[in-house]
């Protein structure tokens, strides 16, 4: 599943502090204002309980679309840069180094648990805008997830196929812009010759998230056709009474295409991995990649299986099965052989109680909306793929009585992965004609927006009160002038 990413937040700043445009003298003012509305909506975001989310999500992304054209208005009076066309020059000075703060997610642990990191200061144009894109391209991701979130829920009556490919296919877009985020960062940074001031947006972390973007994508392009968690899910929907007079619907699926297209995502994730395991990342997020090219491995080796099942080889199949659960780092019982049954029958009873514990608990996280998926999908893989196996063993057992290969042999002569998603160019948003134009008027008002505390201490407040009054924003608006 998409990574749950938690999103930054930023100090307030003034633009007219630190710049001023002899072309169109409001476009500061005008910046500062939408930058308000971003930092307001993304601490109001950070304070909502989870079920709250969805809604403000959409607000957040649409204000950081309305200001990124003012943000890259300034960039370009400052810098001109080849892929910004705008229809007028804008010419910007720089009076003096900007004092911008960012918390950084990625990069940096709290030090005291509990505690947010602290704020990190940036002086400099361009990596302001760094932090607001993968802001952006983060929220996008998020907002992946709420799309594909009714789809894990067991508490509920199921989502019917239409609906489940519309949320997919949302998903799938909302990754691919993020994709495309990242794509324009890592290239833009190829011309930077100062050292970023945070891992969050260095360029191998930059890198990295492009590639785990594309890997969810892309196995999301193997679950809108995948129909074996799905019937996994209903087993466990005690709303689900299809089954009563209805067997489940299992159609043929392009297995060999699925395998590859899995294998490629596990590529794009291995990539991601070996950018930022060197780097200083937290380390949830490093084992988030490794989880996820185990997933992806475990998946391709699943739809192996079933493309030799289906072609009637179906000790082939269960050996690819194996092999995936191999993938996922599941040991199959009977593998230690001479260890006396007493201590086999205690162990397999303890991983029998911790396989149930972890169920039920990723089960709650889903159901409550918090940091579900957060294993990337390994477990909801190893049940599909549990369930197939017990199946095809049964069969096995009883009819086919076909040998089992091993399980080296199949991994070594897995093929290479294939590419279904193409990561389109990003365009960086510009203002329209019209609103350029308004600005050339000066400015009817003082920009005071950084001229007001910004502190750890203005952010502090307690969750318990947050979530009681999610609407509620007095607490670190007080003394704000309201640029709504």
């Amino acid at each position: 599943m998409p990574y749950p990413f938690t999103l930054p937040t930023t100090s307030s700043f003034s633009f007219s502090s630190s710049f001023t445009c002899e072309s169109h003298p409001s476009l500061p003012l005008n910046a500062s204002t939408h930058r308000g509305v971003v930092r307001d909506t993304l601490k109001k975001f950070k304070r909502l309980p989870p079920h709250s989310q969805f809604p403000a999500l959409s607000s957040l992304i649409s204000s950081l679309h309305s200001y990124l054209p003012y943000l890259f208005a300034l960039d370009a009076g400052l810098t001109p840069h080849p892929s910004h066309h705008h229809p007028e020059e804008i010419t910007v000075t720089l009076l003096t180094a900007p004092q911008i703060q960012w918390r950084p997610t990625l990069s940096s642990l709290p030090p005291i648990p509990g505690r947010e990191p602290p704020r990190l200061k940036i002086t400099s144009l361009e990596y302001d805008l760094f932090f607001t894109l993968t802001t952006l391209a983060a929220a996008l991701t998020l907002q992946s997830r709420l799309h594909l979130h009714p789809l894990y829920l067991t508490t509920t009556a199921p989502v019917g196929t239409t609906q489940r490919q519309a949320a997919i296919s949302s998903a799938t877009k909302s990754l691919l812009d993020a994709a495309s985020i990242y794509d324009y960062l890592s290239t833009r940074s190829e011309s930077l010759s100062s050292p970023p001031p945070s891992n969050d947006i260095s360029p191998p972390t930059i890198r990295a998230l492009r590639s785990l973007a594309l890997a969810e994508a892309t196995l999301l392009a193997v679950l809108k056709d995948d129909p074996y968690p799905a019937i996994v899910l209903q087993q466990r929907n005690e709303n689900d009474t299809e089954w009563m007079y209805k067997s489940p619907d299992i159609p043929k699926v392009r297995a060999h295409l699925f395998a590859r297209l899995c294998l490629a995502a596990a590529e794009h994730a291995s990539q991601a991995y070996a950018l930022v395991n060197s780097h200083k990342i937290n380390a949830d997020f490093i084992k988030y990649l490794d989880d996820l090219r185990r997933t992806a491995r475990a998946k391709a080796c699943r739809f192996f299986g079933i493309d030799a099942e289906l072609g009637g080889e179906q000790g082939k199949g269960i050996g690819w099965l194996w092999a995936g659960l191999k993938e996922l780092g599941v040991e199959r019982e009977g593998k230690h052989g001479s260890s006396g049954s007493g201590e086999k029958a205690k162990s397999s009873l303890m991983k029998g109680l911790k396989k149930e514990w972890t169920e039920r608990r990723e089960d709650k996280k889903i159901e409550k909306g918090l940091d579900w998926g957060a294993d990337a999908g390994r477990l909801e893989e190893r049940r599909v793929i549990e369930m197939l196996e017990g199946k095809w063993v049964r069969q096995n057992d009883t009819i086919m009585t076909q040998p089992i290969p091993p399980i080296g042999p199949l991994l070594a002569q897995m093929p290479t992965g294939r590419e279904i998603h193409t990561v389109k160019p990003f365009q960086p948003p510009l203002l329209e004609p019209n609103v350029l134009e308004a600005m050339r008027a000066p400015p009817d008002r003082s920009d005071e927006y950084g001229n007001y505390p910004s502190s750890d201490e203005e952010t502090a407040v307690d969750s318990s009160i947050a979530g009681a009054f999610p609407g509620t924003q007095g607490e670190y608006r007080t003394g704000t002038p309201n640029y709504y």
